[in-house]
């Protein structure tokens, strides 16, 4: 079960976090063992640090609910397509930086401040005791169900453009498929038998992921 109950789930937790750092860490090294160009390289693993700083922060302060050891394992998996991936398909990579790693770094810092700050104001919302049992539907929310998965589309895509490899765009394709056909239903689904009406009026009003379009 991805979306459960509330509870620590610190033993999950804690396998999401060993696996992250041995991932980054393998990620690391495999792009500075490649003979690429060196400030894509230090990019990449700086993208990479801010990555780690902001699931360790969601997973451990930001989650709430319970994390079954499927989701606990599954997360890494993920996550190594960035880690790993993005690094055997740009840490190579010799041409000079241009037009097209700064668009990258800039839609990189921009959906980490949407995915973040998203939750971070969901956050702050549901610890007012007024706000018990009830759905969140403002801040980001207002302009689309899924505006964290926006979010990360908007990172993953700027990172893989900061690559300069054109592969490195099945990542982010991938990645919206994933959210348009499992997570974002299985997320509906929860929230549709958790709030029912209330979720129901929202979802005929809203955006599911990307603000505006879809």
């Amino acid at each position: 079960m991805i979306y459960g109950n509330s509870g620590t789930s610190l033993p999950q937790k804690l396998t999401v976090q060993v696996l992250e750092s041995v991932l980054i860490a393998g990620g690391i090294y495999l792009t500075f063992h490649a003979s690429g160009n060196p400030t894509r390289q230090w990019l990449m693993v700086a993208c990479y640090a801010v990555i780690y700083f902001r699931i360790t922060v969601t997973i451990f302060v930001l989650l709430k609910r319970s994390m079954g050891w499927a989701e606990a394992i599954s997360i890494p998996f993920a996550f190594a397509l960035y880690f790993i991936g993005f690094s055997l398909l740009g840490g190579g990579r010799t041409n000079p930086i241009g037009a097209i790693e700064v668009i990258g770094v800039a839609l990189f810092l921009i959906g980490s401040v949407i995915n973040t700050s998203s939750e971070l104001l969901r956050y702050r919302w549901k610890m007012l005791p007024e706000n018990k049992g009830r759905l969140y539907t403002g801040g980001l929310f207002r302009f689309s169900m899924h505006v964290n998965y926006f979010g990360d589309l908007l990172w993953v895509l700027g990172l893989a453009l900061i690559t300069s490899n054109i592969w490195s765009l099945l990542i982010p394709i991938l990645l919206f498929v994933f959210f348009a056909f499992y997570n974002a239903p299985t997320l509906d689904r929860h929230l549709s038998e958790k709030y029912g009406q209330e979720f129901k009026e929202y979802a005929s009003r809203t955006a599911k992921i990307i603000p505006f379009i879809y």
